[in-house]
């Protein structure tokens, strides 16, 4: 009998060793895309002393470009969101017509990207049968508001679409719908209820504590929570790198307008608001994937919790 054995492919497999990893490219062109953004962003916004060109909330709400009725029709923030829906939209559309069985690169990240969001957040939470079955809407709940969140750091948009309570409020009344749609048509409007208020396993005296909470968690607490997390973070992500910005310009520039008040020192405080401004730009892309995925896995929760309340 022989003594051989068979070698598996990790036994044969050359090591590697010395080079540098996935992990640390992407580290490095992130880096570099941060930087790149920021002084990009710092030398296109002209900002200028006084009070009226400082960042703030009017930020959120620019000058109308049409309008219809006497009140705003289309601005900044409209062309803003109806590029980022263009763009994802389009992108896909041309994904679906070039799909071929062995995918290219692009093909292949859009995949990833899909498949990620079934295995990851519609699986993961609702299970293969109803994951299969609310993947299409939670897939498009993530990458819409991916879309948004995103050109906050998109030269010449630079601000999230997402960023003003409109469009929070609408994917919030979304999920809201779907998952008390749901519930209602597979258990009715009383069994919805029940499910909704009343948890299994709890003392029936504590009933009389419990539904009241759980009536206001329902139909509002979620809701409001879905609003108010993504609409702050897009808005605080904005203040804070229009603020680095600002500042930097203001260190470096102050005594081109003939301030009193330039010291020697302010260029250096300049080069801490760039660099400040470079690190918000970074954080920025990470919170615009964060929020999305946050709003999409809350989704599938809502869901679970009112449909397959047992698990």
């Amino acid at each position: 009998m022989s003594d051989t054995t068979v070698q598996t492919p990790a036994q044969t497999a050359p090591t590697k060793g010395g080079g540098i990893g996935r992990g640390t490219i992407i580290s490095i062109v992130i880096a570099f895309l941060a930087v790149a953004g920021a002084a990009w962003v710092w030398l296109r916004v002209t900002y200028h002393p006084g009070d009226a060109s400082m960042p703030g909330v009017k930020d959120f709400f620019p000058p109308a470009l049409v309008t219809l009725g006497g009140h705003t029709f289309i601005d900044r923030m409209f062309i803003v969101r109806f590029l980022a829906i263009a763009v994802l939209v389009t992108v896909f559309v041309i994904g679906a017509r070039r799909a071929t069985l062995v995918p290219g690169r692009f093909q292949a990240a859009l995949e990833w990207i899909l498949q990620f969001v079934r295995d990851n957040i519609a699986y993961e939470v609702l299970g293969k049968k109803l994951g299969d079955k609310y993947f299409g809407i939670i897939a498009t709940i993530f990458l819409t508001i991916f879309s948004l969140n995103i050109t906050g750091v998109i030269p010449f948009l630079n601000i999230a679409g997402s960023s003003r309570i409109a469009l929070p409020l609408m994917f919030a009344l979304w999920v809201f719908v779907l998952y008390v749609g749901a519930s209602v048509k597979k258990f009715g409007v009383g069994g919805f209820l029940k499910v909704a208020t009343m948890p299994p396993g709890v003392p029936w005296p504590l009933y009389g504590l419990l539904i009241p909470v759980e009536l206001l968690q329902t139909f509002v607490l979620r809701p409001a929570t879905l609003t108010i997390r993504l609409l702050a973070n897009m808005m605080a992500g904005h203040l804070l790198l229009a603020l680095c910005f600002f500042a930097t310009h203001e260190f470096f520039f102050a005594w081109a307008y003939g301030s009193e008040s330039w010291h020697a020192y302010q260029p250096a405080m300049g080069v801490l608001t760039l660099a400040g401004g470079a690190f918000f730009f970074a954080l920025e892309v990470f919170v615009a994937a964060l929020q999305a995925y946050v709003f999409a896995i809350l989704t599938a929760i809502y869901l679970q919790m009112v449909i397959d309340p047992e698990h």
